[in-house]
């Protein structure tokens, strides 16, 4: 009697055992009682009913699809190998568990369909260069087919758009071709630039040194004006007589000459003093004439 107590006690220590449950934090538990639906708890412990209820756990933390590699052709009939990652996170534990049998393969393919339709609507410089559009495109899509699931897709990113071999190496060579023809062009640009700074430098120095050389001319006309004009000036104060010019015009006549000249040109306005120069010669012979009569 006693050990038939002892197997029972086990017994039932082993039923009441299976019938405890252990929620993680991040986890929900769907309470299934003979088949069906009851209820969902949260984290923490919970006890169940050993043989009429089944629990299942639903992990709600964010978590990534991985959507394998695959040929796309886009719009310029180029091949492409194309992959992404799309990540997303549970908001309803019980439309994930009971509306798609198995959530990962639905998203997978739902994600590999609609990248095909997303670059066969591109062409291959465009889908190389608009990865941001794809990735917002792809995840609004998803986002929209995956809400009757019971999840949010928060982001997708595309791991790679490689393109044939050969596509790959005349995109290289073609991107070179442009850089180097870049590279010419700034070239050329600079030594136009040293050109024209090297001509507005010497053409900058050439007036400099006009300007200076005007300047100088200009000091010196100033100077021998004012010189003339005081000369004239104190002509005109002492009132002098023709006699007087004139013997200062032949003074004069005399410096520029030094001998050497051949050839002096005088001003239109010499001429009176000219006159008075022949008519003191005349005057001169008239006394040399009379003074030989007297001695007579």
């Amino acid at each position: 009697m006693i050990q038939l107590l002892i197997v029972l006690a086990i017994v039932v220590f082993i039923i009441t055992t299976t019938g405890i449950r252990i929620v993680r934090p991040w986890e929900k538990g769907l309470i299934e009682r003979l088949g069906k639906y009851q209820r969902t708890v949260d984290s923490g412990l919970t006890i169940i009913i050993p043989f009429l209820d089944r629990m299942i756990k639903v992990d709600m933390r964010e978590q990534v699809v991985d959507v394998p590699p695959q040929g796309v052709i886009t719009k310029d009939n180029v091949v492409v190998e194309v992959d992404a990652v799309v990540y997303y996170e549970v908001t309803d534990p019980i439309k994930v568990t009971y509306n798609v049998a198995d959530f990962f393969r639905a998203a997978t393919k739902l994600a590999q369909t609609n990248l095909r339709n997303l670059i066969g609507d591109l062409a291959l410089d465009e889908s190389l260069t608009s990865r941001e559009l794809i990735n917002t495109k792809l995840r609004e899509i998803l986002d929209t087919a995956t809400d009757k699931w019971g999840t949010k897709v928060t982001r997708v990113e595309l791991q790679r758009i490689e393109p044939p071999e050969d596509v790959t190496d005349a995109m290289h060579r073609q991107m070179k071709a442009e850089r180097e023809r870049r590279a010419m062009i700034l070239e050329a640009e600079g030594q136009k630039k040293s050109a024209i700074l090297k001509a507005e430098g010497k053409a900058e120095a050439i007036k400099k040194v006009a300007d200076a050389d005007r300047y100088q001319k200009l000091t010196v006309a100033k100077g021998e004006a004012e010189a003339i004009q005081t000369v004239f000036g104190a002509i005109h104060e002492g009132r002098p007589t023709n006699d007087l010019i004139a013997i200062k015009y032949l003074e004069s006549l005399q410096k520029i000459a030094d001998g050497k000249a051949t050839k002096v040109f005088l001003p239109y306005e010499a001429s009176a003093i000219l006159g008075s120069i022949a008519g003191i010669g005349e005057l001169f012979k008239e006394k040399l004439s009379s003074g030989k009569d007297e001695e007579k």
